[in-house]
């Protein structure tokens, strides 16, 4: 008898330790499928981080305000609520000489009548709004006070017209006058934006606004955010975000959308909400003959050139027929034209090596430098002319 509780107990104890072993197992297995899972989630966090920057270098540009007097400390008192302002009294008279110098706008102003060439019904549009927003500084003064205006942006017109640097400007007026806490331009395209799964659209969004607050956010070829055409596109959730953000932030931020007009109008048609949210539309004509020649010498200017007057009329007559190609895109090409002219000046100077060449013959640009061999010229993209914006 004893013999077979001895037996007995021997079998109970074997399936008891089969019992533990297999739980052990299951257990180790379940930990080993654990440890799958989070490596390969932290695998997937890093190849998403690593889209992501690759993403943001791709067309994300930021421009701080460049003029000393835009980062220097405000020195005049900034929008305020009321009540933090001390009031004139109703008898106190303002004159707008003083308003304008004490904002600081004037070397604003005379920046874009001096970088821009031509454009005079935008200019227009520009200062009509900068009287606005000074005006209404100075009733600020008296406690007049309004709702802040709507001071979104659309600016349409071929590639080279000026919208870039229209939209630096702008954001550096809104800063001076007090409209904008940071005066920053973030220049975002439709990759910046777009994400290329669920759920990876909203955040890449919300962090190009965040970049964009206290400034201007400009979006080119902002039609590229809506493709009705692919119901798997995900531009459409870009718009909703910023239909949302462009009217509860309008404090804290100024959109300008931008692009060709037809296409804006096309964009802007499918999607009335964002229409009804631009306050002001800018029109950016093409250049004529005379602007563009003027363009070009303004970019000579800076870079310490200049063109003979021989080589001015070779210039002239190249531009005249290239603003008949269907590619011809105004100050870019003839910043790259100039460009070409640079780089074959410096390759005729220095061909004659053991020649003493002058101050003068450094900086003037011949004929010979315009045209190549067999007297045609060409477009080329060259290192750029570093001193100038890519947008007159």
């Amino acid at each position: 008898m004893l013999r077979a509780l001895a037996l007995r107990a021997g079998t109970l104890t074997s399936h008891l330790w089969f019992e533990i072993s297999s739980l052990a197992g299951g257990m180790l297995g379940l930990g080993t499928l654990c440890v799958f899972i989070i490596v390969g989630t932290r695998r997937q966090a890093r190849r998403y981080e690593a889209e992501k920057s690759v993403h943001a270098r791709s067309s994300l540009r930021v421009v701080e305000p460049t003029s000393q007097a835009a980062l220097k400390a405000p020195t005049t008192p900034r929008r305020r609520r009321k009540g933090e302002l001390e009031l004139l009294p109703p008898s106190s008279t303002v004159n707008f000489a003083d308003e304008r110098k004490a904002a600081d706008i004037d070397g604003v102003l005379d920046a874009l009548e001096r970088d821009l060439v031509g454009l005079y019904p935008v200019k227009r549009k520009v200062a009509e709004i900068a009287s606005l927003l000074l005006v209404d500084r100075a009733r600020n003064k008296f406690g007049l006070t309004a709702p802040r205006p709507n001071l979104h942006m659309c600016f349409t017109g071929p590639p080279g017209t000026g919208k870039t640097t229209m939209a630096l400007r702008m954001a550096e007026l809104l800063y001076r006058l007090g409209y904008l806490e940071k005066g920053q331009l973030v220049h975002a395209m439709r990759d910046d934006l777009v994400g290329e799964f669920v759920g990876h659209t909203a955040p890449k969004t919300r962090r190009v606004l965040e970049r964009a607050m206290g400034g201007v956010l400009f979006i080119d070829e902002a039609y590229y955010l809506h493709r009705p055409a692919d119901s798997k596109d995900f531009g459409q959730e870009v718009i909703d975000i910023l239909l949302q953000v462009m009217e509860n932030e309008r404090e804290n931020l100024v959109v300008v959308l931008a692009g060709y007009r037809d296409r804006m109008d096309t964009f802007f048609s499918s999607n009335p909400g964002m229409n009804s949210r631009i306050a002001h539309h800018l029109d950016f004509a093409p250049y004529d003959l005379g602007e563009l020649v003027s363009i070009g010498q303004l970019m000579l200017d800076d870079a310490n050139y200049y063109l003979s007057p021989a080589a001015r009329a070779e210039f002239s007559d190249y531009v005249a027929r290239q603003m008949l190609e269907p590619r011809f895109a105004n100050a870019r090409s003839v910043r790259n034209d100039l460009d070409r002219a640079r780089l074959r000046h410096a390759h005729r100077l220095a061909a004659d090596a053991t020649r003493q060449w002058t101050r003068d013959e450094l900086m003037r640009l011949e004929p010979e430098d315009i045209l190549e061999d067999g007297g045609e010229l060409t477009i080329a993209s060259a290192a750029g002319l570093a001193t100038r914006s890519a947008e007159r």
